[in-house]
């Protein structure tokens, strides 16, 4: 498992390679050239700024089994598909169940502002969203480390 961080406006990105450095994961920042993105851990990726270039080299990178942090529901569409694991910066986790509606309520919200509708965006973010970031977190990575481990043969 790796973890993968769409990293152009990620506002968790300390916590995550925290995490990673704790359970020694390996990680990737990929973020467009017009984001000054440092790590002291993780490995940083670094793409032009054309549309979805981010995207198409998070995708390249990508395994079954790793673990994508992204906003982006056509993203994190694709990465499902991979059998990739994804969670968006509040830890939300993105699964096969969510993700249809969460495509459809993104169409619905473009046509509604292509109409002229105001659609409100999300909700400031407070120090409360990374403590619930952090857990869930966690929990996605524990799952996938603790659970193929117990599913191992034990030796004679």
């Amino acid at each position: 498992m790796k973890i993968i961080v769409d990293a152009d406006a990620c506002p968790v990105k300390d916590i995550i390679e925290h995490i990673a450095r704790e359970y020694q994961i390996q990680t990737i920042l990929v973020a467009n050239l017009n984001h000054m993105i440092t790590s002291d851990y993780a490995r940083i990726i670094r793409v032009d700024w054309a549309s979805q270039s981010a995207d198409i080299a998070i995708i390249n990178l990508a395994a079954k089994g790793d673990l994508l942090v992204t906003q982006d529901y056509g993203l994190a569409a694709i990465m499902l598909a991979k059998g990739c694991y994804v969670l968006d910066h509040a830890g939300k986790e993105y699964t096969q169940d969510n993700i249809d509606f969460l495509l459809m309520r993104r169409y619905l919200n473009q046509k509604a502002r292509q109409a002229g509708q105001r659609i409100s965006g999300p909700a400031r973010r407070q120090s409360r969203d990374n403590q619930r970031f952090d857990e869930y977190f966690r929990k996605v990575i524990e799952r996938q480390i603790i659970i193929p481990a117990a599913q191992k043969p034990i030796a004679d």
